[in-house]
């Protein structure tokens, strides 16, 4: 059962996890590691990642209302913030798999059994503040460019962005923002998820061995970001369904990185 564990981890003491040293090579073979996860039972993980297409599609049609397009691009951009959370179970089968465990797809779902359950949801609460917040910020960056003005439609509004000065303006604003709240959310939880669940160390201390991770290693670690920056936009052609194959291969990618940014302590720790 779930105790609750934020601050600190299941002893009561404040965890400081060793960060290792990594280099591009180690990008690249957490990658490799990644796709080999992915492909061991693709068709399993490509029906527990149909969530995101289909999440992809909603916010389209929910921001199809004149009064929300301004908020498209925004969303879909976004979305990548709580990439994490939905990853969840995509680490929990990376895990059992290198444990040579069952790494069927309801496996996906023993996170819910997790001692660290508390830790990883109020670590899932601060990346939706941080949606929220990112989304807020975005209104208010296209109310100033653009004073409030409406848009009718799709082709009116990238009309308006792409051909106007008040539109490069949004463009130029928005994506520093946007690149602002991508370093913040990456540097926090680039080993946070998969380290709660390997050890129920706590949310603050999990949080802070992965930006002491990012310090430690700022080349590699952006170029991560890079990575699944670039593979969450090829992701969206067509229509997001890409991100059905690049989501799984993403998180259990990320898993493999943290096996390479975080030091074991008791390999094989939880069944």
């Amino acid at each position: 059962m779930a105790a609750f564990h934020v601050m600190a981890g299941a002893s009561g003491e404040f965890s400081r996890p060793e960060v290792r040293k990594i280099g591009v090579a180690d990008i690249v073979d957490a990658l490799k590691s990644g796709l080999a996860d992915f492909a061991a039972k693709p068709s399993h993980y490509v029906f527990l990642c149909l969530m995101y297409p289909i999440a992809g599609v909603f916010l389209i049609m929910w921001s199809s209302d004149a009064d929300l397009l301004p908020l498209l691009y925004p969303l879909m951009s976004g979305f990548a913030l709580i990439g994490p959370i939905a990853a969840i179970g995509l680490y929990e089968i990376s895990r059992r798999r290198e444990q040579g465990l069952d790494s069927s797809w309801h496996h996906a779902l023993d996170v819910r059994h997790s001692p660290a359950l508390p830790s990883i949801v109020a670590v899932g609460l601060m990346l939706f503040v941080l949606f929220i917040a990112w989304l807020i910020v975005a209104q208010r960056i296209y109310t100033m460019a653009f004073d409030g003005a409406g848009m009718t439609s799709i082709s009116a509004l990238l009309s308006d962005v792409l051909t106007t000065p008040r539109g490069f303006s949004l463009m130029l604003w928005g994506n520093l923002a946007g690149f602002v709240f991508a370093i913040v959310v990456l540097a926090t939880t680039v080993v946070t998820f998969p380290l709660l669940l390997d050890r129920d160390v706590g949310a603050v201390a999990a949080v802070e061995a992965s930006i002491r991770a990012t310090l430690a290693n700022p080349g590699p670690v952006a170029l991560w970001g890079l990575i699944v920056a670039a593979l969450l936009v090829v992701g969206t052609i067509p229509i997001f369904a890409g991100l059905a194959v690049v989501m799984p291969i993403l998180g259990h990618s990320t898993w493999h990185l943290y096996r390479k940014l975080i030091a074991p302590v008791y390999p094989n720790r939880r069944p």
